[in-house]
């Protein structure tokens, strides 16, 4: 239809949803933005992409993209204004493979230290210690970020496709317990985080809005 939007259903504190809205927002791609409340989900997100999962980017001609990862590299592929895919050192390679490291063990880790009891099968009926090991294990992943953030990002002087689409993942395991984070031996991971958590990209995608319901986006 002309002149429609790109559609997007997203969830305010999902990670992935949040990866999305940053990419979206730093190309000044146009959208219009669906929150959604995860336990009623609508239908139209549903008949989208079954799944049920966010973020899903419907584009105009009915494509539907429903990967957080491919709705950032979508928007970047047709405008990258900030140079997210071309960091100064290293390459798309390299950050793809990073980011695949943070989807895989490290946000396994993530969700079995924040929400321990939902893993009653794996934790021998002892959340706390459960949590604490998957701590200590996500810990690991982010002693090496910080080792990496030698010039302020991962890969180079200024931002890049896979600082964004990690740093929501490590403001939600540093936010589980956010004093022991703070004491942790990671001055450029935390002032990385802090420095994100202060600009304007995060402000722009984290306003709150009223929940979608079915009618006019």
């Amino acid at each position: 239809m002309a002149g429609a939007l790109p559609v997007l259903y997203s969830f305010r504190r999902c990670p992935y949803a949040m990866r999305a809205r940053l990419a979206l927002a730093a190309t000044g791609e146009p959208y219009a933005l669906r929150e959604v409340v995860l336990r009623d989900k609508p239908a139209e997100l549903l008949a989208a992409s079954p799944k049920g999962t966010v973020p899903v980017l419907v584009l105009p001609d009915g494509v539907v993209i429903d990967e957080s990862l491919d709705v950032m590299l979508w928007a970047l592929r047709r405008k990258d204004p900030e140079g997210w895919l071309s960091p100064p050192r290293g390459g798309i390679a390299a950050m793809l493979a990073l980011v695949a490291g943070n989807d895989g063990e490290f946000k396994r880790s993530l969700d079995r230290y924040k929400y321990p009891n939902r893993y009653p099968d794996e934790s021998a009926g002892d959340a706390q210690a459960f949590a604490q090991l998957h701590r200590a294990q996500g810990a690991a992943w982010l002693a090496a970020l910080d080792g990496m953030l030698d010039e302020g990002w991962l890969f180079g002087t200024r931002a890049s496709l896979a600082d964004m689409a990690l740093l929501p993942f490590v403001r939600q395991f540093a936010h589980t317990d956010a004093a022991w984070f703070a004491a942790q031996p990671w001055p450029k991971l935390q002032a990385w985080l802090a420095g994100f958590e202060a600009g304007a990209l995060y402000a722009g995608v984290m306003g709150k809005h009223a929940p979608w319901r079915t009618g006019p986006a």
